[in-house]
């Protein structure tokens, strides 16, 4: 998978960054988050439609440290009548750190 880039977060100022990395979150392309992890049915997780809401956030000099709250649905297949896929709500924890000069992220699941 390609690096994910959230830069322009880097740059927002001090009151908009939560909003900036909210907002960059909800736009990435579909798979980036690793909301798989916290699929606890053996079902796919479908990021098309997901809820953020941060949890806490620290910034330094080299990086954005936050805690995301992320919820999301697990879509299971063949459990209901004429094998229709069942839909879950499912929520996740992410830890997203993001390197500074060039807002290279990382996710890593903390709880589901």
């Amino acid at each position: 998978m390609a690096a994910i880039k959230l830069a322009d977060c880097l740059d927002a100022p001090e009151e908009g960054l939560a909003d900036c990395l909210v907002t960059a979150l909800k736009q990435l392309p579909s798979g980036s988050l690793p909301l798989q992890a916290c699929c606890d049915q053996g079902g796919l997780a479908d990021d098309h439609e997901i809820s953020v809401s941060l949890l806490d956030m620290q910034h330094g000099r080299e990086r954005i440290l936050a805690r995301v709250g992320v919820f999301f649905t697990e879509v299971v297949g063949g459990c209901n009548c004429h094998d229709d896929p069942l839909e879950a709500n499912r929520y996740c924890v992410l830890e997203v750190v993001i390197a500074r000069p060039h807002g290279d992220a990382e996710f890593t699941p903390l709880e589901t």
